[in-house]
């Protein structure tokens, strides 16, 4: 998967930030002192009254397209290539919609912040590979959630909890850090690592396999109990094209452990990735 962050480093497993800045220039006029007189100065005439002032622009919006280069489940040794549309929607310093969902900044001191989150959890159907026949589908899901983060120089440390509604009711908590910074005027890398861990419902869900799901798919048996699931790392690049056009490329490895890794229902303990994708920003 793919994060979005914003400029802060906003680009959230695919992201994009952009920074357009624009530079004014202004001239001023001295007048003359005479030597022999000092008469009164007239009032200068202020032209800012008069002149069109354009607001500062509080929100941002990039749309775009891409693709993903993924494995077909988590878990699985083949891989498929998948188009990606996206939008994200940036207003303030407090609001950001992307394709992972609804976030809202609800606490911001220094370089500390607290956030709230709505977003989805897609499932999985049993017809998507081979090895999951018989097993059923995970039915898509809203899921709650929210992150604390801190910000030291270009990285950002963040903690996250989300709460699956129904579906597979799933628990998890994420614990990562992220580095960005510009490296030139047009050209911006990234790196991540992050650690994710999941309650039993997800990890039985996604990872286990009960008796009628064995009857049905011919997998053993396997109990999969909560723990750490799956630590994931990745490296980005963006690149400004233009004021306002994009690309930015992602590559990442994730690596499943614990229950999940041991899980009949695995093929590959080693998951990677790879996305592509080119933006607009308006």
């Amino acid at each position: 998967m793919f994060s979005i962050r914003r400029d802060k480093r906003r680009f959230s497993p695919f992201a994009i930030s952009a920074v357009i800045g624009m530079v004014g220039m202004a001239s001023n006029a001295r007048t003359a002192d005479y030597a022999t007189a000092e008469p009164v100065p007239e009032p200068s005439f202020d032209n800012a009254r008069f002149e069109a002032k354009q607001p500062k622009r509080k929100w941002s919006l990039i749309v775009g397209a891409g693709a993903a280069y993924e494995p077909e489940y988590e878990g699985s040794g083949d891989f498929k290539v998948s188009p990606v549309p996206f939008v994200v929607f940036t207003y303030g310093d407090w609001l950001e919609i992307d394709p992972r969902g609804i976030s809202a900044t609800i606490f911001q001191e220094n370089n500390l912040s607290f956030s709230a989150n709505i977003g989805w959890e897609s499932g999985r159907d049993q017809d998507d590979h081979e090895r999951l026949r018989g097993l059923g589908d995970i039915d898509f899901a809203v899921t709650v959630g929210a992150k604390a983060s801190y910000e030291w120089g270009p990285v950002e440390f963040y903690a996250t909890v989300d709460q699956t509604i129904d579906g597979s009711e799933s628990l998890l908590g994420t614990f990562g850090l992220e580095y960005s910074a510009p490296v030139t005027e047009k050209l911006i890398l990234g790196a991540s690592a992050e650690a994710i861990v999941a309650n039993d419902k997800h990890m039985q869900a996604y990872f286990g396999v009960n008796s009628s799901q064995s009857a049905a798919s011919g997998l053993p048996e396997y109990k999969a109990k909560a723990g750490l699931k799956r630590v994931n790392v990745s490296a980005s690049a963006t690149y400004l094209l233009t004021e306002n056009w994009l690309v930015r490329s992602e590559v990442g490895v994730g690596f499943l452990t614990g229950d999940a890794a041991d899980s009949p229902i695995v093929e590959e303990k080693t998951q990677p990735s790879a996305s592509i994708f080119v933006g607009y920003n308006f």
